[in-house]
């Protein structure tokens, strides 16, 4: 069976991309689900596939989050991987996704984990708001602030892989230098800037629009907003970047890593090594084939 992922929102749980790709587990909020129910059906998960990797937004509550390292310790499991993630909640969707894709794929439960920090990296997740006043993720000057009180300013945010802004109508967003396809979810904003300006500029190979992420208004302070990401669709040049890093034991667990950090422990890798990926993987070349 292949490592189960799980997530803290069913909302994070995208469309799969082919009829072979794993659907994601539901880590409940304690307010939703007791205790005893939660610990319940996390033991399952572990008993019918070995291992499981909870992946979730840095934005949910302090509770849910103190619930799931509750489940980690009343089960003593070190076969639970808790991963925290920056990027905004349709980022983590996306990221959510593409382990579902890599988890079917020959990887260990701990290559898989520690996948999750070097996916990141190529997903692109930013928002078109009507206002930053209340941005705190992203470095916001005081002069966007001042701006976003101007009644018709609207602002470009890039969160991932770095943080930038810009005043719609008076700059670019940096895109990706590779081929992507990219999701659009709308909260209460009408626009056409994501798929009119952004889109062509990036030159991306596809649009598709999603219901917008339940943690996304808190994610970006304003329900007013949309959000965007752009990702790395095909699960052959998904393979071909984690299976082109050196693989690793971690020194404090035991399992198998890729990258300077044990998605299951955090163990940092010793002697620390960065890993780069071979040369031509985001380029028009022959797509690698998948390995089952």
């Amino acid at each position: 069976m292949p490592t189960a992922i799980a997530v803290t929102s069913a909302d994070l749980v995208l469309p799969p991309t082919d009829h072979q790709t794993p659907t994601a587990a539901l880590l409940q909020a304690p307010d939703v689900q007791p205790l005893d129910a939660a610990i319940a059906d996390i033991s399952v998960l572990l008993e019918q596939h070995g291992y499981v990797i909870a992946l979730y937004p840095a934005s949910i509550s302090v509770a849910h989050e103190r619930r799931l390292h509750t489940l980690r310790s009343v089960l003593e499991s070190d076969r639970i991987a808790l991963l925290k993630s920056d990027l905004p909640p349709l980022g983590v969707a996306v990221l959510v996704r593409q382990l579902r894709q890599l988890s079917i794929c020959d990887f260990s439960a701990g290559v898989v984990a520690s996948a999750a920090r070097l996916l990141s990296h190529y997903i692109y997740a930013g928002a078109l708001l009507n206002s930053v006043t209340k941005l705190d993720r992203v470095p916001v000057s005081l002069k966007s602030h001042a701006k976003s009180w101007v009644p018709g300013s609207q602002f470009g945010v890039l969160a991932n892989p770095a943080p930038q802004l810009i005043r719609v109508g008076t700059g670019e967003l940096t895109g990706p230098q590779f081929s992507t396809q990219l999701l659009v979810a709308k909260g209460q904003l009408q626009s056409e800037w994501i798929t009119s300006t952004v889109a062509p500029a990036w030159q991306v190979q596809g649009v598709q629009e999603l219901p917008l992420p339940a943690e996304s208004p808190r994610w970006w302070g304003t329900a007013r907003m949309i959000e965007f990401a752009a990702y790395l669709p095909d699960i052959s040049v998904l393979y071909q970047l984690v299976s082109s890093v050196r693989r690793e034991v971690c020194t404090w667990c035991g399992i198998e890593l890729i990258g300077d950090r044990c998605g299951f422990c955090s163990a940092p890798l010793v002697p620390a090594e960065n890993q780069t990926h071979t040369p031509g993987v985001l380029n028009q070349g022959a797509p690698v084939r998948q390995r089952s």
